[in-house]
């Protein structure tokens, strides 16, 4: 299955990275698709995961962007909120405590690239980034954390 949803990922980043945007052709069929095949990973022998706890997931991740986004549409864009259905389901799989793993490391990620480009001078305090790789990248490390532990 990850490898399924790697191609789309690495795409979406690019496409952040690039224009500011996660289109919605590649982030609502993600979503879709990560819960569908868990379901059928669910339903073979000896899973190492849970397609209740993926579905929860993927709910309370979209649902924690989405009050994030009603605070402060300038800081968490809507793309952000789409494509946390796929990456809540994949790190829900694993359970609560990689879930919340992989949304910390993103936004780890995210301070630290933040935090170099102010450190030198390409950019200030107010200025936006693409938070999408970073969200992809936090569910990666969540995802190598928790395919481990399983």
């Amino acid at each position: 299955m990850w490898l399924l949803l790697t191609p789309p990922a690495v795409v979406l980043a690019a496409v952040d990275f690039a224009v500011m945007r996660l289109p919605d052709v590649l982030t609502l069929p993600m979503g879709a698709a990560s819960l569908a095949l868990l379901g059928v990973a669910a339903a073979l022998p000896e899973h190492g995961g849970s397609w209740t706890t993926a579905g929860l997931g993927a709910l309370v991740l979209s649902g924690g962007y989405f009050v994030l986004f009603l605070i402060n549409p300038n800081g968490m864009a809507f793309g952000d909120v789409k494509l946390a259905v796929a990456l809540g389901a994949v790190l829900g799989w694993y359970g609560w405590g990689i879930l919340l793993l992989g949304t910390f490391a993103g936004f780890v990620f995210a301070a630290v690239y933040g935090g170099w480009l102010v450190a030198v001078r390409k950019a200030g305090r107010r200025t936006a980034i693409a938070f999408g790789p970073f969200l992809l990248g936090g569910t990666f490390a969540g995802l190598l954390l928790g395919a481990y532990a399983a």
